[in-house]
């Protein structure tokens, strides 16, 4: 029998469990922020244990900042702006009005921010940024005592040529990922996509640090070259539990592709890919996915109001698993 875990307000927008399920935060339309905490780990019992109005537009994401840089939450909100707020000491799962408290606002300026992820590269803490003119800022945590030390370490475009693009660019939406590994011999890799009107940035480019030169090179594009102009909803890279390859689902109004990713790169530092699904069910925009922690299972979300479960069978052969469907989109 179904359980509730946790209920929420009507005008909740988005919502973020961190890394052990134990905690949850939400966004509403209004700018609130909301934490749940179970009291018990053994426990499938959620109450709030913080509230506040913490910005003036609505929070349409939410991510949780790595557990080693302590208890964190990043905002995403619909004036383009975000911030970092931080549980304060001494507060841990007690219902204080000021026991979370803001560390770093990033201000809007020319453009406003569409997605941000957290990953790690060697020994700090780094936060992709993707705006609404297309920029990409890959922003660096100074000092991993104090949530409040970003500087900016890189600044480009998810674009493979370096041609220069004329004209002004809109972005509805972008969709960033994380490669899950940590592995030190692995250098830090992330997939990105974007909805715009400029066919050039839309398909998934997958961008790796070059650590002898300091730069992030674009070593992969997830598109063949009939759809590179189609726009990306979102994007999700899956843990790799002993597999040759990477696994990478992009979703766009086609469908969700999944694709291979290869490890070793080519004489000219490219890695190879190959489409080997596409999965079609959802009608309309997919708006999230998750992959489990095996990367055997993506879970899917979009516009039609139901949430979708996919796998692939031991011949390769990616199927519907099953389908929830909600009373309401």
């Amino acid at each position: 029998m179904e359980k509730s875990l946790v209920t929420l307000q009507q005008d909740a927008h988005c919502s973020s469990w961190n890394y052990c399920a134990q905690r949850l935060a939400v966004g509403s339309v209004d700018g609130t922020l909301s934490i749940f905490d179970s009291s018990d780990p053994s426990s499938s019992t959620f109450t709030p244990t913080w509230k506040s109005k913490v910005h003036d537009a609505c929070i349409f994401k939410v991510a949780w900042v790595p557990p080693e840089y302590g208890d964190a939450v990043a905002c995403v909100c619909a004036d383009g702006s975000c911030s970092i707020w931080e549980e304060v000491e001494g507060h841990h799962r007690v219902a204080q009005p000021h026991g979370w408290t803001l560390c770093k606002h990033f201000d809007v300026h020319a453009a406003q921010v569409l997605d941000l992820q957290f990953g790690f590269c060697l020994t700090s803490l780094k936060m992709i940024v993707a705006y609404s003119n297309g920029d990409v800022k890959v922003y660096e945590l100074q000092d991993p005592l104090e949530l409040k030390k970003w500087e900016l370490q890189a600044e480009f475009r998810n674009v493979i040529d370096s041609l220069p693009i004329t004209g002004k660019v809109s972005c509805q939406s972008a969709s960033i990922s994380w490669n899950p590994q940590r592995v030190e011999s692995q250098q830090p890799s992330f997939v990105l996509g974007f909805n715009s009107d400029l066919p050039k940035f839309n398909s998934s480019k997958v961008w790796e640090f070059d650590e002898a030169h300091q730069r992030w090179l674009p070593v992969a594009e997830l598109s063949l070259p009939e759809d590179r102009g189609d726009q990306v909803y979102s994007v999700a890279w899956a843990p790799n539990i002993g597999r040759p390859y990477e696994v990478i689902a992009v979703a766009t109004s086609k469908g969700i592709a999944i694709w291979h990713l290869g490890l070793n790169p080519d004489t000219d530092g490219k890695l190879s890919v190959e489409k080997v699904a596409l999965l079609s069910g959802h009608e309309g925009e997919v708006w999230q996915m998750e992959w489990d922690m095996s990367g055997m299972t993506l879970a899917s979300a979009g516009s039609d109001g139901a949430v979708r479960l996919w796998q692939s069978n031991l011949n390769g052969v990616w199927h519907e698993q099953a389908t929830l469907e909600t009373t309401s989109s």
